[in-house]
């Protein structure tokens, strides 16, 4: 019991020295190698705690081993910037002037719930609250906000990559017909929607695939 305690000690002392010379990065938004290698070392002082038949030694070497790798990459990234492209990435502008684009989310495997996720944690409640908004290497949601919020009215997502939300259509008194038709004044199919939201004024956010989003009003039942 003893010596788990004093090999415990001793590794924990390691890791905190270690993920200290690493930077603020491993402590805050860290890239995904960062993330690997903290995943990495996790897994690698672990064994040596818990199985006393291995060195302690042994667990030391590799723990220090991962950091000078860390190091060598991250001096590769400083000089040379396609390697920082490769191994951290880069920022993706999923949402610009024309709306979202449906290419960068694709590429990002996101859909747009996600993205109104992250604006909503971000502070944006209307997908037209900024002019640009990107996801940043390290997944941080990003926004040129603009200078007045669209409204204080929480928008429902209807509509999200030509998949129709019932439950919110429901809510808002869109049955069957009432979609189609609308659909069919904005000459649009369900499939070719990128996003639909409407929120408790009836202030409308629609995006056909491959045009610049719209904003429209229309009669909602209810308020909320």
């Amino acid at each position: 019991m003893a010596l788990i305690f004093i090999r415990t000690t001793i590794i924990f002392i390691v890791l905190l020295l270690i993920m200290r010379l690493m930077g603020k990065s491993q402590i805050g938004e860290m890239q995904p190698f960062e993330f690997v290698i903290s995943l990495v070392i996790a897994e690698l002082a672990c064994i040596p705690m818990a199985d006393t038949s291995i060195p302690i030694f042994y667990g030391i070497i590799a723990i220090v081993t991962i950091f000078i790798l860390h190091q060598v990459v991250w001096l590769l990234q400083l000089w040379f910037q396609p390697v920082k492209k490769i191994v951290s990435g880069k920022p993706s502008v999923v949402i610009n002037r024309d709306g979202i684009d449906e290419f960068q989310l694709k590429k990002n495997n996101l859909d747009v719930s996600d993205l109104v996720e992250s604006m909503r944690v971000a502070g944006y409640f209307n997908l037209d609250d900024v002019y640009y908004g990107l996801y940043e290497a390290n997944g941080s949601f990003s926004a040129l906000e603009k200078e007045e919020k669209a409204s204080t009215s929480l928008p429902l997502m209807l509509i999200d990559r030509g998949k129709p939300d019932k439950k919110n259509l429901v809510r808002c008194g869109f049955d069957r017909d009432k979609l189609e038709n609308f659909l069919k004044e904005q000459g649009a199919k369900l499939k070719e929607v990128v996003a639909m939201t409407i929120n408790g004024e009836g202030r409308v956010y629609f995006q056909k695939r491959g045009e610049k989003y719209k904003i429209l009003n229309m009669e909602v039942r209810g308020k909320w």
